[in-house]
């Protein structure tokens, strides 16, 4: 039964009045006052790594794509394809990397960055036609589902290698460049 006339309901009295945005336990109210911070920072990193999965994701459906292509249908050699495939894909991830996933942090120039972006692409390109050729050549797999699988696995070590270093060398935090 609702509290008469005069009286505080027993909840309220405890609590104090449920408005908006008041939560009535101490420590709840510290936790929930501590979350929009944490949020913020938790959305902020979902979305960036959102952004390089978007980014990674088109670079992904081109470099494996045009490797079946390629390789598949029209006869290319498997380490030609993969080189091709992996140049184009880099390329485009350059400027949706640049232009989106990496916006927030500083700009140290398209003169240091596509360098430096083509330096570790390289680096993982190289990492990438180690895994094909030897999936290709040192086991001597020739089917295109096969070596796809090798492309597949050398593309996953070359995301987590390519994401680690384009955060500390190409597009550094602003507070990294001095």
């Amino acid at each position: 039964m609702p509290p008469g006339r005069g009286e505080r309901d027993p909840v309220e009295a405890l609590a104090g009045p449920l408005a908006p945005g008041r939560v009535p336990w101490p420590f709840v109210t510290a936790v929930s006052e501590r979350a929009p911070r944490r949020s913020r920072s938790l959305g902020s990193v979902v979305r960036h790594l959102g952004a390089f999965g978007v980014v990674g994701g088109v670079g992904f459906v081109i470099e494996v794509g045009l490797f079946q292509l390629l390789y598949g249908h029209l006869g290319s050699g498997a380490v030609v394809a993969k080189a091709v495939a992996t140049i184009v894909a880099m390329t485009v991830a350059f400027f949706g990397h640049r232009h989106w996933s990496f916006a927030h942090r500083a700009r140290t120039g398209f003169k240091r960055e596509y360098p430096m972006f083509l330096a570790i692409n390289g680096l993982t390109l190289l990492l990438g036609l180690g895994i094909v050729a030897f999936a290709r050549y040192g086991l001597d797999l020739t089917s295109a589902w096969a070596l796809q699988g090798a492309n597949l696995v050398s593309i996953a070590v070359g995301t987590v290698v390519r994401y680690l270093m384009y955060r500390r060398w190409v597009f550094p935090a602003a507070d990294a460049v001095g």
